[in-house]
């Protein structure tokens, strides 16, 4: 297997921006109050309005990805106090999501990826559906065989000859056809319903009408993710790119890297937090 590349100052400075990127991949929610002008002095080291703060963790817990563009000083606060920005990070995050703002997002998107149950035509609205659409063909000939010259009215004579032959047929109340669609339509509609049952079980399972169940869930996947993480695994450097010496490590999650490149000042805590929040949701 290709090693895969650590970029160390990148990956550090991103993984340190909204949380590590891990947590925000899916982040939070529940109930947590912080002081207004510590959510004002946090935000302002990373350069962001309050506004776009609250899009990146909608952007970010919604959409499966870390939001970090536009935020302008992230190389100067992944050299600060990392551990105290991510309990505060966390903290905003825990109040905003918990917000009707965030709640109003998430239904929406709830509603979005409902499972939609497809129509399975009757053998009445089939059979009509074949006559309707073979009497708009057969208008359509007889208006170009009024059109045509006389080198090309038996080919249109023809193809209408062969046409009302279909609509007979169609109009038939004992087309075979029609009578084998009726006889597996009972069957067509228990499939219908059964797959339509199956997507909505899991729908509810990803998306609970709950949304507190849905964060909860992210944060399941935070704490699989970055669990016996090896913070002194050591590194070489190749072409200015960083591998891992041990191999095995080059196998892990692409989350798991982030959590080792974001650092243990700032994955340990996060856990810690995290575990408590997770306690918290009934």
């Amino acid at each position: 297997m290709k090693p895969q590349k650590i970029h160390q100052p990148i990956a550090i400075i991103k993984a340190s921006v909204l949380m590590i990127a891990i947590v925000l991949l899916s982040l939070f929610m529940v109930s947590f109050t912080v002081h207004k002008k510590i959510a004002d002095d946090f935000l302002k080291q990373l350069g962001i309005s309050k506004a776009d703060a609250n899009d990146k963790i909608t952007n970010s817990l919604l959409g499966g990805y870390l939001d970090a563009y536009g935020v302008k000083n992230i190389r100067s606060t992944a050299l600060g106090n990392r551990t105290t920005l991510t309990n505060n990070l966390l903290a905003y995050t825990k109040q905003y999501t918990n917000s009707s703002d965030f709640i109003k997002e998430y239904n929406a998107l709830r509603e979005q990826k409902k499972p939609v149950m497809y129509v399975v035509e009757t053998p009445e609205e089939m059979q009509q559906g074949i006559i309707t659409n073979t009497k708009k063909s057969m208008a359509d000939v007889e208006q170009s065989l009024k059109k045509a010259d006389a080198s090309m009215k038996p080919v249109f004579e023809k193809v209408l000859e062969s046409i009302r032959k279909q609509l007979q047929q169609a109009e038939d109340p004992n087309n075979k056809a029609i009578a084998g669609y009726r006889k597996g339509y009972p069957s067509l509609v228990k499939n219908r319903d059964d797959t339509y049952a199956k997507a909505i079980a899991d729908w509810e399972t990803k998306y609970p009408a709950q949304h507190q169940q849905f964060i909860k869930q992210r944060l399941l996947r935070f704490m699989e993710e970055t669990k016996d993480i090896n913070f002194e695994a050591e590194l070489y450097e190749k072409k200015g790119i960083r591998y891992f010496t041990d191999k095995n490590y080059e196998s892990k999650s692409m989350y798991w890297k982030m959590a080792f490149r974001a650092g243990k000042e700032v994955v340990e805590p996060a856990r810690t937090f995290v575990r408590e929040w997770i306690q918290s949701i009934q």
